[in-house]
């Protein structure tokens, strides 16, 4: 997850708590293959969704995978005008694919990043696209800088540089108030993902710096110009906060 961090003993990641490998295999880029019930999706009614990730060194379903923040897969659903997230967990089957049941609200595009660790690999990141039926909603964003209030929380944002620049790193430094209650969530201090206004960028990151007080820090490297959407979770006292923010990002 962090390819970053080295020790010289074994021991877990002190930023996403994975436990340490004793040494990097190659990277390999899995292919995730997704279908879904019924074959036409409708906005606003059930949909049951399949996914299979496929090992390219073998051309085979990948049949086992290992823990990722207490969870064998994480999945990202962005609509296309970006006002629907969510962050959810498929099931495993005993086959080595996930299912999800689940309703989209809108017609049109809908963006999927999965985040999941076949054994004997490296964590994979697996974009891939869906489709409702119905008119599109294009996304219609501006910068979105001020605190924003969820659940039980309210968080502010500030950044370094104040003026973010596409290609060099970007400290988003959050402030959550209160702090008080604050729980780690799914094995870490936070989750984010941003996504460019045109869904081709989509980042999942966790806390560079968070110690359950009020103050995290995340790193990002916002790869093109352009507004971005970004969603940060935390938990406080058992609820799951989800804030937004629109990050404005620059040209060198």
């Amino acid at each position: 997850m962090d390819r970053d961090v080295r020790s010289n003993k074994p021991g877990v990641c002190p930023r996403c708590g994975m436990k340490l490998i004793p040494y990097v295999p190659d990277r390999t880029e899995f292919a995730l293959s997704v279908s879904h019930q019924p074959d036409l999706l409708l906005p606003g009614h059930a949909a049951r969704l399949t996914f299979r990730m496929i090992d390219p060194r073998t051309g085979q379903p990948v049949q086992h995978f290992e823990i990722v923040h207490e969870k064998l897969m994480h999945l990202f659903l962005v609509s296309e005008n970006l006002e629907f997230f969510a962050h959810v967990h498929p099931e495993p089957r005993a086959d080595g694919s996930f299912q999800l049941t689940t309703e989209l609200p809108l017609s049109g595009m809908y963006r999927m990043l999965a985040d999941y660790y076949p054994s004997g690999s490296l964590p994979q990141l697996s974009v891939d696209t869906l489709y409702v039926k119905g008119p599109s909603h294009p996304a219609h964003l501006t910068p979105s800088l001020e605190p924003c209030k969820s659940a039980n929380l309210t968080a502010s944002i500030r950044m370094e540089p104040g003026q973010p620049l596409a290609g060099l790193e970007t400290r988003l430094l959050f402030t959550l108030d209160p702090a008080v209650g604050l729980e780690p969530y799914l094995g870490v201090w936070g989750h984010m993902l941003a996504a460019s206004e045109d869904l081709i960028d989509l980042l999942h990151i966790h806390p560079f710096i968070a110690n359950g007080g009020p103050d995290m820090q995340f790193n990002v490297i916002f790869p093109r110009p352009g507004l971005y959407r970004v969603w940060t979770q935390f938990q406080r006292q058992g609820q799951v906060n989800t804030t937004v923010f629109t990050v404005p990002v620059s040209s060198l």
